[in-house]
């Protein structure tokens, strides 16, 4: 079959019949990986996991010794590593399901509590659900600028939107703070189209987590320093500080760099298979680096495979990549990817940009693919 690529005369288009293909493609390379799990995924999780637990531990005693500012640097690295590795490498994935075929009950997606102030429960409403079902969709995925930012030139402007970059910065500083605000819908609650009904449950959770998560770090763990009470304390806010950083960081280059994709309901209506891996795959982008850098991403860093497969233990992801990059080739779609500086770089200049007036900014060039749905016969006046 011959693939249409893009070229002067106007985008790539792809046929129902080559999105198909794709499709079924994508759903053999999940099989087989999914047919291949086993003892090898399982002490993969239980060595990061043993990792994590002993930069904790490490952290918590090095505050000991806190008096001394070497000593000190190396508690908060090593805290700000194991709140990284049990936010990103475990507690995002093993939400995600990507363990439960283990069936170790303190690994089962329905009941794991991670070290961070939002619920559990409602993570995996706004993310799991809302987020990977109606990935890019505008007014349906509330992650397109986390309801703060603009993030899309199709996204209305005023002057609020001026503010942009500090609000950016703000989030990205208190972001586990964010992240547990955005299944309130503040936005609706303040547009009135939440009432105190609505949002009592979600707040009185979120007041449950967060107050355990405030009086471990913030009154607990330094308490038992004694003396060195405001140095621990200093200590745990400068690692959930680090922790917050690099997640926003990692995800937002998973988002919205530049050639990241948005949709409408009306052309993402009743789906195909096909299509809907077609658009976590223009609505991601990947960070290339290091084993180490995958690991501390919590392998977000193949935003495109994790759209595709989120159920699938994300280790795994680096070993099917070449495959998906293979089929996207073959198929003429982007394969978005590039360095943390590169990715970084385009998200921060796109927030910025974004800011301005639409009358000040030049548009980017629309997308380079056009996707030909089935319609139905009685569309066509069959």
């Amino acid at each position: 079959m011959t693939i249409l690529t893009e070229t002067e005369d106007g985008p790539l288009v792809l046929s129902p019949d080559q999105i198909e293909e794709l499709g079924k493609a994508l759903d053999e390379l999940r099989a087989r990986t999914v047919a291949d799990l086993g003892d090898r995924d399982r002490e993969y999780l239980y060595s990061i996991i043993k990792a994590q637990r002993g930069f904790e531990i490490a952290g918590r005693g090095l505050m000991y010794l806190g008096f001394l500012p070497p000593v000190w640097l190396a508690a908060v690295a090593a805290l700000s590593v194991s709140k990284i590795l049990d936010n990103m490498e475990i507690g995002h994935n093993v939400m995600h399901g990507q363990y439960d075929w283990m069936r170790e009950p303190g690994l089962n997606s329905r009941v794991f509590e991670w070290d961070t102030v939002c619920p559990a429960d409602q993570w995996k409403h706004s993310h799991n659900y809302i987020h990977h079902t109606f990935t890019n969709i505008h007014n349906k995925d509330r992650d397109i600028g986390y309801s703060i930012l603009r993030m899309d030139e199709s996204q209305s402007w005023n002057v609020f939107r001026l503010g942009q970059p500090l609000y950016a910065f703000a989030l990205m500083m208190l972001f586990e703070w964010g992240v547990m605000a955005h299944d309130l819908e503040v936005e609706n609650v303040v547009r009135g189209k939440r009432s105190w009904a609505d949002i009592k449950r979600t707040v009185l959770g979120q007041v449950k987590k967060a107050g355990k998560q405030a009086l471990k770090d913030y009154v607990v763990f330094p308490a038992l320093t004694g003396p060195l009470f405001v140095s621990t304390l200093a200590g745990n806010v400068t690692a959930n500080l680090v922790r917050n950083v690099w997640a926003y960081s990692i995800i937002f280059c998973g988002h919205f760099p530049t050639g990241v994709q948005t949709f409408t309901e009306a052309e993402t209506e009743n789906e195909t298979r096909g299509e809907w891996y077609i658009r976590q795959m223009l609505g991601s982008a990947n960070i290339t680096g290091s084993k180490l850098f995958h690991i501390m991403s919590g392998n977000l860093s193949h935003q495109i495979e994790h759209h595709l497969f989120p159920d699938i233990p994300a280790a795994r992801y680096p070993e099917i990549a070449p495959e998906v990059r293979a089929l996207c080739e073959k198929y003429g779609l982007p394969y978005n990817t590039g360095s943390f500086s590169k990715q970084i770089g385009s998200v921060w200049l796109k927030i910025c940009k974004l800011a301005l007036p639409p009358s000040l900014v030049k548009s980017d060039p629309s997308p380079g693919v056009i996707v030909m749905r089935q319609r139905k016969a009685s569309e066509v006046g069959v």
